[in-house]
């Protein structure tokens, strides 16, 4: 099996990275395998956490652990340092709160020779641990909350736009320069959009999935969905012709949930028809979506579907022009394997 690099960007990190890591070691592969963790400037254990890690797989010949730092704790810095220090033809994203199943990685190689593809993701399975998370867990797997986006709630193997985290032939990585680091966000899917300009072929298949731990709170839900919208706009305008009516969606409901409001308030009750129908709308979606859940996280469903729909909507609306000009101007940093400079 070809040797794996496995790339992490992390920032206050503390709860979840040693179980992350842990199901890096633990897999399901033969080959060879290196884990890179490129540390933000975090203010929690995370970086006693990471050293704790290096110095228990120096013992482990087959997967050892390493750290590069990330000074400025923006993720394409963070993916660019790691993909630099490290030194093997395959590469795997995992995010610090990711949890890889066992043979996750075993797979996604097998996916990569099948396929010829360039980059293979698979499903975000989100799951709480507590009544709020598993609300949240079930927005963010049901068409209500996400739409038909493929990662978020299954479906068949095939070609896609982009793939949640994802594991990539490294000359492709190389080929695009790596994340753009002017994206805080939805760095993968425009690197996934100039992959798949330049001819590359991304897949999906459900066969992949990793855990994924949802926002503990609605005001992180809200800035996270938030800052989501505000940069799949800058994705637009950056990209033209990558924007589809499912990205419509949110910022078209704020706006007529807005407008219903000052109708009704201001000209006629009739106005509120299209607030009350939107309320209506998602406690009727979230009944298939809480199937199974204890009635506390069933009643907050609701909640996470609108945090997620105008938080998402807002985001996009008033994303300002000077990010994508910005976007524009910049350059993107070389990625080459064995290079330690960071960015």
């Amino acid at each position: 099996m070809p040797p794996v690099s496995v790339i992490m960007p992390v920032l206050n990190e503390e709860r979840y990275l040693r179980t992350s890591v842990r199901h890096i070691l633990e897999q399901e592969y033969d080959g060879e395998m290196e884990v890179v963790i490129a540390l933000g400037p975090s203010t929690d254990r995370t970086d006693e956490i990471a050293a704790e890690l290096v110095r228990e797989s120096a013992s482990d010949s087959r997967a050892r652990v390493k750290t590069v730092p990330n000074p400025t704790g923006r993720t394409p810095a963070a993916l660019n340092a790691a993909i630099k220090a490290s030194r093997h033809p395959i590469v795997v994203r995992v995010d610090g709160h990711g949890m890889l199943s066992p043979n996750y990685i075993s797979t996604a190689v097998r996916l990569l020779e099948e396929t010829g593809a360039q980059n293979v993701g698979g499903v975000m399975h989100a799951e709480g641990e507590n009544a709020w998370e598993d609300a949240v867990a079930a927005a963010m797997t049901s068409k209500i909350g996400v739409g038909n986006a493929a990662f978020h709630t299954g479906g068949e193997a095939g070609p896609a736009e982009t793939v949640y985290l994802g594991v990539f032939r490294r000359e492709a990585l190389e080929q695009q320069g790596g994340y753009n680091v002017e994206f805080i966000r939805a760095q993968d899917w425009e690197l996934n959009f100039r992959i798949r300009e330049a001819g590359g072929l991304i897949w999906f298949s459900p066969e992949l999935r990793v855990q994924y731990r949802p926002r503990p709170s609605v005001k992180a839900l809200a800035k996270q969905y938030k800052d989501y919208g505000r940069w799949r706009h800058v994705v637009a305008r950056y990209h033209q012709g990558s924007i589809n009516l499912r990205y419509l969606a949110p910022p078209v409901a704020v706006c007529a949930i807005a407008a219903g409001l000052v109708v009704g308030a201001a000209l006629t009750p009739l106005g509120f028809v299209i607030p009350a129908g939107y309320l209506a709308a998602i406690t009727a979606g979230s009944v298939p979506a809480g199937k199974g859940l204890p009635l506390k996280a069933r009643l907050q469903i609701p909640v996470a579907l609108a945090t997620m729909h105008m938080s998402w909507g807002y985001g996009f609306l008033t994303s300002p022009r000077s990010l994508a000009k910005k976007v524009i101007a910049s350059r993107r940093p070389a990625v080459r394997a064995g290079e330690t400079e960071t960015v």
